[in-house]
């Protein structure tokens, strides 16, 4: 017979819903009336993970503008932070060097009052420019060992040095679990908070067993293993179900963007208010291979740019109550060519960068390490070098935020240095 533990360890339990709109039926809704709320699913820190999939384009995000060299490379992707007169809408000017991208802008406020960080030449040691490859490395958080069973994020469960006490303490707002929550660690895969399905990952006693509710499933199946495992599982859905937020309405006024990205982030800040124990949420945003006409302030990065910005945005204003509690951080497994291809776009390169966001970040500064981008700084002569490994942030964030310091167990091949993005 396995063990409840020992079933959860094979490979985690993954819910997986109908769509992305709309948000927490009563079906998982009961956890709080007002203030009330039952002390195990009380919380500490939580931590968001962003994937941004398809690579994206950090030298447009966050453009160093007064390199001439870059300029010369993108004759029609470049774009200038002088204000009138340019073909296109002016970059965001952050420092007299760098300037985010205009759609971008929803960023700008919380760079200005130091809540928003972002790290410049980041990526990783390994040069593989294979989506598939480089996603796997950097969600394993082992870029030179593809036979690593567990994930990063999975391991930093583990570093909490406490069993969960509800299913919801690891949850990934995504169709299925990402390679990030692998492990030996219990974690939550929901494609939809509304109109529940289930299925039990690495079932030993039938894979891919699904039924349309917890109840269903539950009720259903005669498998002594299902009923042990899954009695947790099921007293926390049973415990939220009172409490219809079918009809949740955002804090503030906030706005979120009707795209998957926006509906994840509204659905997490629908978690993190309703107490259930959430401590690591992770989901993800797609589209960023951007091959052919990326555009500049129009077209497929504008607007991939824009529902980023605008998501995080209206997620963080959603929160207002609970940011000291709250880091959010973007990644993504590549960057662009610092040249523009014949296409209109950019092709697989090295290093980009991403955005961290949250109270105790060193908020309003662009931080790393980038080169003029000339020749002969460029990797393999063609790329913005990576000039901070991904594991220095990575842990970084996770250590200050989530109060662990534990970086062989978090990231076992690293033993390199941290940046000072924390405050």
């Amino acid at each position: 017979m396995v063990s409840r533990r020992g079933f959860l360890k094979s490979g985690g339990l993954a819910l997986l819903g109908v769509g992305l709109m709309g948000g927490i039926p009563g079906f998982i809704a009961e956890a709080v009336a007002g203030e009330k709320m039952l002390a195990p699913y009380k919380k500490k820190k939580i931590m968001v993970c962003i994937f941004q999939r398809g690579a994206m384009d950090g030298l447009m995000a966050v453009t160093p503008f007064t390199d001439q060299a870059l300029q010369a490379a993108r004759p029609t992707l470049f774009m200038s932070a002088a204000q009138g007169g340019g073909r296109t809408k002016p970059l965001i000017d952050l420092d007299g060097r760098f300037g985010m991208h205009p759609s971008l802008a929803a960023f700008e406020p919380l760079f200005k009052d130091k809540r928003l960080a972002i790290v410049h030449g980041i990526g990783s040691p390994n040069n593989t420019r294979s989506h598939f490859d480089a996603q796997d490395y950097m969600e394993s958080g082992t870029p030179f060992n593809k036979g690593t069973s567990s994930g990063w994020l999975n391991r930093a469960v583990g570093l909490l040095g406490h069993d969960a006490a509800t299913p919801f303490q690891a949850v990934s707002l995504t169709s299925s679990l990402p390679r990030s929550f692998y492990g030996d660690n219990p974690s939550v895969a929901i494609s939809n908070l509304q109109d529940f399905a289930i299925q039990m990952r690495g079932n030993p006693s039938g894979a891919n067993m699904a039924a349309k509710s917890f109840e269903d499933l539950y009720d259903q199946t005669s498998s002594s293993l299902l009923k042990s495992t899954g009695k947790e599982s099921f007293d926390a859905v049973k415990m939220l179900q009172k409490t219809d937020v079918r009809n949740y309405r955002p804090a503030n006024n906030a706005n979120y963007p009707n795209s998957a990205l926006g509906n994840a982030l509204k659905q997490i800040a629908q978690l993190i208010k309703m107490d259930v124990g959430l401590e690591i949420a992770f989901t993800e945003s797609n589209g960023w291979d951007t091959h052919f006409n990326q555009g500049t302030d129009t077209g497929i990065f504008a607007r991939n740019v824009a529902d980023l910005s605008n998501c995080i945005t209206a997620f963080w204003t959603d929160i207002d109550a609970y940011q000291d509690d709250v880091t959010v951080m973007t990644m993504t497994e590549f960057g662009r060519t610092v040249h523009q291809n014949g296409t209109g776009g950019t092709d697989h390169g090295r290093a980009s960068c991403n955005f961290i966001l949250g109270n105790d970040v060193a908020g309003g500064q662009v931080h790393g390490n980038m080169k003029p981008l000339t020749p002969d700084n460029l990797e393999d002569g063609r790329d913005l070098a990576v000039t901070t490994d991904f594991r220095a942030v990575f842990s970084e964030v996770a250590d200050k935020h989530l109060k662990f310091s534990n970086d062989k167990v978090l990231f076992p091949d690293w033993k390199g240095e941290k940046i000072g993005v924390m405050s």
